[in-house]
């Protein structure tokens, strides 16, 4: 954690009045809290920017996220969302999703020796959820197994803040400068490494799914890079296209195979992935 966890700004406590409220997260740049109200039960994001430090430059485009992906769910038609600034950047609210993420659901197969089997349905939900976003017109931008909430009766797709597809207010907009390294296809690395910036597509959010069941379902990453590796330098491994062997079971491991391809038309499309797992 980093700095004073802030208070729920007074505008969200006007509009829940929460009866309850769980701090989530509070990390470089976010705030997520679980709050419970008579309204309802929801997450509410703060977004803060991040200082720069001798070894990470600063972030003021995190004070900005939670705006941002207020207008995107805003615009994909989600009911019961809520979004707007505060004093130190911007904030939504927007229905609480529970369930566990695919890392966490797939822990029991990664274990040496495990008698547990992957289940293609968990994968099968994932796929559906972002198949509907992209049935949509949109990239997601930031696919990773935390970002997949598997629930009681369907799988969520959170966090779109770096999603692209629509139009979005300029005053909460902001470049796209790349994810999470584990989960950036070459194509989006190489951009980022060589103009700071990229463009989120269809294609890297197919890439980023394969690498998302991959390390899921077996605990290693697609591409091999030291832990603790400087940023620039895991984007490089990424961009040379090379990548380890996939080692996951059965068809499941040929599909991330093909996922994971290197050149964004070799991919297969998110209905292509469907289908292979129907």
């Amino acid at each position: 954690m980093s700095g004073s966890v802030p208070e729920l700004p007074i505008v969200v406590l006007d509009t829940l009045m929460p009866t309850a409220q769980r701090l989530v997260v509070h990390r470089r740049g976010s705030t997520v809290w679980e709050v419970e109200s008579h309204r309802g039960h929801y997450a509410v994001k703060l977004g803060h920017p991040v200082e720069g430090t001798a070894d990470w430059p600063a972030q003021p485009w995190t004070a900005l996220a939670p705006g941002r992906e207020g207008a995107v769910l805003h615009r994909l038609g989600s009911d019961d969302v809520a979004y707007g600034t505060w004093e130190r950047g911007t904030w939504n609210l927007q229905p609480w999703r529970e369930g566990s993420d695919l890392y966490q659901l797939w822990e029991p197969c990664r274990v040496k020796d495990s008698p547990v089997e992957l289940h293609t349905s968990v994968a099968l939900g994932c796929v559906e959820a972002l198949a509907e976003l992209h049935a949509k017109g949109w990239a997601h931008g930031d696919v990773q197994p935390a970002h997949f909430v598997i629930g009681p009766e369907r799988t969520h797709l959170i966090d779109l803040a770096l999603a692209r597809g629509g139009h979005v207010p300029e005053e909460y907009d902001f470049p796209f400068r790349g994810c999470l390294v584990h989960y950036e296809a070459p194509e989006i690395a190489r951009s980022v490494l060589a103009i700071g910036e990229a463009e989120p597509t269809q294609e890297a959010d197919i890439y980023a799914l394969g690498a998302s069941l991959l390390i899921s379902a077996t605990g290693w990453r697609a591409v091999e890079y030291p832990d603790d590796a400087p940023r620039p330098e895991q984007r490089r491994a990424v961009a040379s296209g090379r990548r380890r062997p996939v080692r996951a079971p059965g068809e499941l491991g040929d599909l991330i195979d093909t996922m994971l391809s290197p050149a964004p038309g070799d991919r297969p499309t998110i209905q292509g992935v469907r289908e292979a797992l129907r």
